[in-house]
């Protein structure tokens, strides 16, 4: 039987504070369970993202107190549907904040989290200079959130550049690669699309990234193009510039059948890595 899989990407505008964030994210969720998306995937920092020019700074609760997870939750329990929440900021040690990303099951519980293990430290001159490390503790472990809809592999938006991860992510078997982002607006004209598209087609997998769009307060501009890709590299759907629901169809019978023409997941081999010039040749 063909394994079908309507999920929705909710491309919504950062917001400084909780509240905000709630009321710009539900009535898309609404709105995408209400066309019939069973799986919903929502971006980083989600539950709501500021900026101080240099550093984000979203607002942040303890795990067990977060509005925005909570509202999730309950909505999930209502509508029965799964929520893959990209990222909200919780408090962690030290004073630190944790850029966790969460599975939300249809009776409201909480299967897996995931902690954003790269931390956007860069500058990308003309005085944008990030360092999320300021404020952000990183995790050190990857997740595969095991569903009963498919099996979700979790990063969260500067892991897109680091493919070790999602090659481990495959092998380890997941079917779904998502990458929920704050992808600013420069580096996502510039990488966005050819980033999402090389994991989805170096791993013969479905790429699910959502990301926010438009201006941060405080600072800073999210690019927006919440983006589905096909095992073979096709887009699927992209959100362009506007807040807003996308929508897309996934046939999961096509990881098999991408997998089958280049098998890339099997052929991997261990090597050395030599300097130049170590090695003769007759």
């Amino acid at each position: 039987m063909p394994r079908s899989l309507h999920i929705a990407c909710l491309q919504i505008r950062p917001k400084a504070t909780m509240s905000g964030a709630i009321d710009e994210a539900m009535p898309m969720a609404e709105s995408a369970v209400g066309a019939g998306a069973k799986m919903l995937f929502l971006p980083e920092y989600c539950g709501g993202l500021a900026s101080d020019g240099q550093r984000f700074i979203p607002p942040s609760e303890p795990e067990k107190l977060h509005p925005f997870l909570t509202a999730f939750q309950q909505f999930a329990a209502e509508r029965k549907v799964w929520v893959n929440l990209g990222s909200i900021a919780v408090d962690g040690p030290d004073g630190k904040l944790i850029n966790r990303g969460f599975m939300i099951s249809p009776d409201g519980s909480v299967i897996g989290r995931y902690d954003k293990i790269h931390l956007f430290d860069v500058n990308l001159g003309s005085g944008a200079t990030y360092r999320e490390s300021d404020t952000v503790a990183p995790g050190d472990s990857a997740v595969i959130h095991d569903t009963e809809l498919g099996r979700i592999g979790h990063a969260i938006c500067y892991d897109l550049r680091f493919p070790g991860l999602f090659r481990a992510m495959a092998k380890g078997g997941a079917e779904i690669l998502c990458c929920p982002a704050a992808f600013t607006k420069v580096t996502g004209e510039a990488h966005w699309h050819v980033l999402n598209r090389a994991r989805a087609i170096e791993n013969t997998r479905f790429m699910v990234s959502a990301c926010s769009v438009g201006p941060v307060p405080g600072g800073g501009e999210c690019y927006g193009h919440s983006i589905v890709v096909s095992p073979w590299g096709e887009v699927l759907a992209d959100g362009v510039t506007l807040p807003g629901v996308v929508h897309a169809q996934l046939d999961l019978e096509q990881i098999d059948i991408a997998a089958g023409k280049v098998p890339s997941l099997n052929h991997d081999r261990p090597f050395t890595l030599s300097a130049a010039g170590e090695r003769s040749f007759a």
